[in-house]
């Protein structure tokens, strides 16, 4: 009897041993790949003529979402989208008439965790790899391993970056070295640990890109595909991505007008001496350029499409990782921009040599209004605007083992805040109500989960958007815009996403129901910032692009 007690305590031990690495097993591993900068058509699946097979791939035998939205920054963003939050809520953005600390400078509430906290009870092994952008240290924020590429303004060079929250050594020769690659080889070293050290463990990776972040940065071969690809300008290019877009019924709005007098959100009159008479400052008529102008321009263009193609080589590399780790069918995978194609034009870090060739380390150029426009096709305005040019992105949802759909768009207006309640959704997971004690306030976003299945929207009361001015809210099909220190306008996004028809005057009830929905969730949002303010900055981080 007693051997009998013992053998079946022994038994019971090995199941309850075993059952863990069991239930990890059936869990999907989950990575989510964040562009920097991009514009709504630079995949070639979103109408671009760059070549992104990878992503196109994702895309073809997954979901292409067309209704998704950022907070048309790069820290917002990335605050919303790991904390479910919007970033004002957190201490991430900045709010109107508010004395908290907001901004890149902005420290989140202790309650605000990020999403590998509410991963690890189940298992999960945490990674980051690139840029990140978010108050406090990585590995702090919940990550196993980190690859923090604090070094945004030479994409050839490591220096100032950190490798789990420490300092890398730099060698002196680092001939070879470039961000972009050095990214993808960061996550698929960890992708390689995991399979050798933790492979009954699901994984949550984290893979930020910098590209195509100013400066335009790349490898000579990768800009030689594009040479002169683009000298027929932006007016070409936005109609020919526009057509393959409606052939693709990514959406039914009419193509927005450009706008000669919107130039750079910024001004840096001293970074046009710097650049030459090459440059300009907002989006001409093509045809009214001189031959060297528009010789810079379409340079310009080619090397931030040269910086997406390798990006989407290296996404390529990371695939394959995953393939030979035998785990490609089981891991969900997203692909996002933190915000729009950037209008910016500037000069920083080590300056910028005119004699140097274009995309090298000496060189300091930004894409611009211009082209811009035309990577935000077929929309409104660039990043840091809430127009649709500045807040619209690419969203891939790939995952053979739990999204039986393949090629099929998803049309739910969606936002980054939704992808914590998303993947808490796959995986039946409940946020807990308190964190070490202190309750955790109800966050905004929407499982998308239901949108895998078919082309459903997911009902919400609104979306909402403030950044530097700049304030926006959408309630069905009806946007209520305003440019900073600018009237509201009003839009039907159903079949005018390019906001080209203002309807304020035609629906001033509507206008007026919109603008008090857009001040109430405005002190809803602030209501939650101000529970629990901020003791100190964050840290002493600085990342000068932004």
């Amino acid at each position: 009897m007693r051997q009998l007690i013992l053998r079946s305590s022994f038994l019971i031990l090995i199941l309850i041993l075993a059952t863990p690495q069991s239930l990890f097993a059936e869990k999907p591993n989950i990575i989510f790949i964040l562009a920097d900068d991009s514009g709504f058509s630079d995949l070639g699946c979103y109408g671009s003529e760059i070549q992104t097979p990878n992503l196109d791939g994702l895309a073809k035998n997954g979901l292409m979402f067309t209704q998704f939205y950022n907070t048309g920054r790069c820290w917002p963003t990335r605050a919303a989208l790991l904390s479910g939050y919007y970033p004002h809520m957190v201490h991430r953005d900045k709010l109107p008439d508010l004395n908290i600390i907001g901004g890149n400078r902005g420290a989140r509430q202790e309650w605000a965790r990020l999403l590998p906290d509410f991963l690890k009870p189940l298992g999960y092994r945490n990674y980051h790899s690139g840029k990140w952008h978010i108050d406090g240290e990585v590995l702090a924020g919940g990550f196993d391993r980190s690859l923090d590429m604090r070094n945004q303004g030479n994409f050839f060079t490591a220096k100032g970056n950190r490798v789990d929250d420490q300092p890398v050594k730099i060698n002196d020769d680092e001939n070879g070295y470039y961000a972009t690659t050095a990214n993808a080889d960061h996550a698929i070293a960890c992708l390689q640990e995991h399979a050798q050290k933790y492979a009954n463990q699901p994984f949550f990776h984290y893979i930020a890109f910098i590209a195509p972040h100013f400066p335009l940065h790349a490898k000579p071969e990768d800009i030689e595909k594009y040479a002169d690809k683009y000298l027929g300008g932006w007016d070409q290019m936005r109609t020919a991505r526009y057509q393959r877009q409606l052939d693709r019924q990514l959406h039914k709005t009419t193509l927005s007008k450009l706008e000669p007098e919107i130039g750079p959100p910024y001004k840096f009159p001293d970074a046009f001496k710097k650049l030459g008479s090459g440059e300009i400052d907002h989006p001409a008529n093509w045809n009214d350029l001189t031959a060297e102008q528009k010789k810079f321009q379409a340079t310009k263009m080619a090397i931030h499409a040269a910086m997406v193609d390798r990006m989407d080589q290296e996404i390529g590399r990371i695939l394959q990782q995953l393939k030979t780790m035998e785990v490609f069918d089981n891991t969900l995978i997203f692909f996002a921009s933190d915000n729009g194609a950037s209008a910016e034009i500037m000069v920083r870090n080590g300056g910028h040599d005119p004699l140097a060739s274009p995309g090298s380390a000496a060189s300091y150029l930004c894409l611009g209004p211009g082209f811009s426009s035309a990577c935000n096709t077929p929309f409104r305005r660039h990043k840091t605007w809430v127009h649709e040019g500045g807040i619209s992105t690419p969203l891939i949802a790939h995952w053979p083992a739990g999204i039986s759909s393949r090629g099929e768009l998803r049309n739910t207006p969606s936002h980054v805040i939704d992808i914590v309640p998303t993947i808490l959704d796959v995986l039946n997971l409940k946020k807990p109500k308190k964190w070490n004690g202190v309750p955790i306030p109800a966050a905004p976003g929407k499982s998308l989960l239901p949108a895998f299945h078919a082309d459903v929207t997911v009902q919400r009361d609104l979306l909402w958007w403030f950044h530097e001015g700049n304030r926006a809210i959408r309630i069905g099909d009806f946007k209520l815009v305003a440019a900073k220190d600018d009237p509201w306008e009003l839009y039907d996004l159903s079949d005018d996403r390019a906001e080209s028809k203002n309807l304020i005057n035609q629906y001033p009830d509507k206008a007026a129901r919109l603008k008090n929905q857009w001040e109430k969730q405005l002190s809803k949002i602030s209501e939650i910032a101000i529970l629990t303010p901020p003791k100190k900055k964050a840290g002493k981080r600085v990342e000068r692009n932004k």
